[in-house]
């Protein structure tokens, strides 16, 4: 019905076009008849114009005084007077020697006004209609933006929206526009289904496209949305993943939505054919270029005899193998991969010959519907300008840059035929989108400081069209505030160098005592290879610490509350200052960063402080998370992750017992926060009364298991786990805190702690939201036990 209300509305459109049409050929031939096959006319007399220059109108016809003219002038010149959009009518006879040009101006446009839409701003549909004020209306117009706001209210499943029009006519040939929505129900999708698969699941492949099944929670993911255009992306999406996963021969057979006019609701159905799983059998390099070594090339090569045949590890061998014959000089040398099935073995053997491409060279980079974003923030992701050669690979690379910029719904590259035959046009088509973010949200937080929070923030990841990143940040909870101030230039002095600052401030409320820490970041990021990133910083922090009321020192430092000496000499000690300067490398492999299943995400960091300040350690940090897929028809995903850090003063002074590391739940489930380690029992066999002290050295260990909860949707997002970690931390250095093993002291020395538990995993419009619960099945009498934990934050 809605496809036939449509053709319906585009017939009337067309039928209404096609009258202007046959009216103005209909006033052409008329006025040919009382024109000579040449005649001659001293003057122009335009008239019928109240708002356009009769100048204008005579600069847009092509006969002039003094010269001759035939009936094709006349065509011509009502064409181009129709052309201009400003005319519902034109009349073009002559009488005498006078050329009498008639003319009907459209009415202006006033206001553009938009009733009954709560669903879509006035500004958003304003964007959509091409009726502007001050501009001129025409009937047919009106009608076309009728159907624009119905597709616009279509983008966002209200396929039933409904648009009612009214022209009021304000005199002097002024008119507003009034658009009455009736935006209807929303529509919905009741299931999204997948015929012929075998080797994968529906729950992974409905992880792979983004039109989602609709849910209690669709309202704020908005990917239960039927739309044509997203159907053809996500049979494109289905092809990758088929393609990177050996299957080679995949195809979508059908994709289709059928809609229920009952139920307002659609269901979704992609048919395909895996086809056969492929590896990858013999590799080579040829060329036919003088001066290349195939053999030099080899390094460049992802792809290997014997792996699983990868469309992704072919395409990113094209791109290493292009940019290092092209950094020898060779700019025109084009790759292309030749592959040979063999279907008994189920292998592609691929030849990747390197030859002499044609001379061509970019003429101009033309970028088109960037309203906000600046023309360099595009261009800076292209790796060729105009004059460069030609290189489709560069091209495709970029196209992929700017979509990850996440600044643009669309981005299309074409190219057009330059100048001259060598000389090509790169066309870049973008849709924009929303770049700025205003979210509040709230918690409950296990560990330390435990309770409910709040935070807000407004953050613009495109800042003044420039591609800067600026976030502001205020939370907070019982015992805790937060404040924060971050800002990144990605392009640094015009280079692929992201430097940015982060300003912040926290106070935290303890049990006994309070601290707050004001600090600021400088840092510079610089990528090393595709995977491979180094970040670069200097850390200038102060913390205060303070006893809470009812634990005031009597007398120097003697409390009314059992404190460890070490905690009493790191507060006597603040105001204390840290200078520092840190380094770290980051590899990341990781295929879908919010839902994982493989590659490796890894850290090293390395922290000197004692540039100044009070501070005088190094710190060394590392954390690595492997994950795999265990079983790809299940969805189930193995995570194996390890740690360690060790801290080392480099004075007489020591180390602070603030500076020393604490056990959390990135370390060890089960257990709370600064639960686990060295511990002072302040002669007290009370748990509560011990005070930990952390250690200057860890390791610890998870191995852990996700998979799709069976009886929730897989569109919710939410995924359970199964777990185990391991850990220890131990050491404490002696220093301001002058704490040595004595009869209060327990677990100094390295002692593992072990837990088992099972979580669950909710990838929330929120943020990454996840609850565990562990059970110690190795631990020390000092460690405190808290089996349940919730947090807002991923692991990575």
């Amino acid at each position: 019905m809605k496809a036939t209300k449509r053709l319906m509305g585009a017939a009337s459109a067309a039928a209404l076009a096609a009258g202007m049409v046959f009216s103005a050929s209909l006033v052409v031939q008329v006025a040919a008849v009382s024109v000579a096959e040449a005649a001659v006319v001293s003057s122009v007399s335009v008239r019928g114009n109240s708002r356009v220059d009769a100048d204008t109108i005579r600069g847009n016809i092509s006969i002039q005084p003094g010269r001759t003219f035939s009936a094709a002038d006349i065509d011509e010149s009502v064409k181009r007077l129709f052309a201009t959009g400003l005319f519902s009518d034109v009349r073009i006879n002559q009488s005498g020697g006078t050329l009498i040009v008639e003319v009907q101006e459209y009415p202006v446009v006033n206001q553009v006004l938009f009733q009954g839409n709560k669903k879509r701003k006035d500004a958003d549909l304003a964007r959509v209609v091409q009726l502007k004020p001050r501009g001129p209306f025409s009937q047919a117009q009106m009608e076309a933006d009728v159907e624009a706001i119905k597709a616009a209210y279509s983008a966002i499943g209200r396929d039933d929206a409904e648009v009612q029009t009214q022209v009021m006519d304000l005199g002097e040939n002024r008119v507003n526009v009034v658009f009455t929505v009736n935006e209807g129900g929303r529509t919905k999708i009741k299931s999204v289904n997948f015929v012929g698969n075998n080797a994968f699941g529906d729950r992974r492949l409905g992880d792979v496209i983004s039109t989602k099944r609709s849910n209690m929670l669709s309202f704020l993911f908005r990917d239960d949305i039927y739309d044509e255009n997203r159907l053809r992306a996500d049979e494109e999406a289905l092809r990758r993943f088929y393609y990177d996963r050996g299957y080679a021969d995949f195809q979508v057979v059908s994709s289709s939505a059928e809609l229920d006019e009952a139920t307002n609701e659609y269901t979704v159905n992609f048919t395909v054919d895996e086809g056969e799983r492929y590896t990858f059998g013999d590799v080579s390099v040829e060329t036919s270029i003088e001066g290349i070594d195939s053999k030099s090339l080899n390094s460049e090569i992802r792809t290997h005899s014997g792996d699983v045949y990868s469309a992704k590890k072919v395409e990113d061998t094209i791109i290493g193998l292009t940019e290092q014959v092209a950094g020898s000089g060779y700019a025109f040398a084009q790759v292309t991969p030749r592959g040979d099935r063999n279907f008994e073995t189920r292998t592609i053997s691929v030849v990747y010959t390197i030859d002499q491409g044609p001379r061509t060279y970019v003429e101009r980079i033309e970028i088109r519907g960037n309203e906000r974003t600046r023309d360099y923030v595009i261009r800076r992701e292209f790796d060729i300008s105009e004059g460069d050669a030609f290189n489709q690979v560069l091209i495709q690379r970029a196209k992929r840059r700017l979509e990850r910029l996440d600044y643009f719904e669309t981005v299309n590259i074409a190219t057009a035929p330059g100048s001259e035959p060598d000389q090509v046009i790169l066309v870049v088509d973008l849709v924009e989108k929303s770049t700025g973010e205003f979210s509040i949200g709230g918690g409950y937080t296990t560990g330390e400081n435990a309770g409910f929070s709040v935070e807000g923030s407004v953050s613009e990841r495109n800042f003044l069209g420039r591609g800067q990143f600026i976030r502001i940040s205020a939370g907070g909870g019982k015992d805790t505030r937060n404040y924060s101030l971050s800002f990144t230039e990605p392009y640094f002095l015009g280079r692929r160098i992201a430097a940015g600052f982060d300003v912040y401030r926290q106070t935290q409320k303890y049990t006994n005592y309070e601290s707050e820490t004001t600090g600021a970041t400088i840092r510079f990021g610089l990528p090393i290879t595709q995977n491979l990133t180094t970040q670069l910083a200097y850390n200038l922090t102060s913390e205060e610490y303070g006893y809470t009321d009812d634990c005031e020192p009597d007398s120097g430092t003697t409390t009314s509350c059992d404190l460890s000496p070490a905690i009493i000499a790191g507060i006597e000690a603040s105001p204390w200052v840290k200078s520092s300067v840190s380094a770290t490398l980051q590899y990341n492999s990781i295929d879908d960063m919010k839902n994982p299943h493989s590659g490796i995400y890894a850290t090293l960091t390395g922290e000197v402080a004692g540039l100044g300040g009070d501070a005088k350690w190094a710190k060394i940090t590392a954390r690595g998370n492997y994950y795999h897929t265990l079983s790809e028809q299940q969805d189930i995903v193995g995570l194996v992750t390890l740690g360690a850090g060790h801290i080392q003063p480099f004075d007489d002074n020591g180390l602070r017992v603030f500076d020393q590391f604490k056990g959390s739940d990135r370390m060890i489930r089960g257990f709370a926060y600064n639960g686990i380690g060295p511990a002072d029992t302040n002669g007290s066999t009370d748990e509560d009364d011990f005070d930990h002290l952390g250690g200057t050295t860890y390791f610890h260990a998870t191995a852990e298991a996700q998979f799709p909860m069976p009886v929730l949707p897989p569109s919710m997002g939410v995924k359970g786990a199964v777990f185990a970690d391991a850990a220890t931390l131990f050491g404490v250095d002696g220093g301001v805190s002058g704490v040595v093993p004595g009869a209060n002291q327990a677990s100094f020395d390295m002692r593992w702690r072990a837990s088992v538990g099972a979580g669950l995993i909710w990838a929330s419009p929120f943020g990454p939201i996840r609850i565990d619960y562990a059970i110690p099945v190795l631990k020390e009498d000092t460690d405190i036990v808290q089996n349940l934990n919730f947090g807002m934050s991923a692991k990575f």
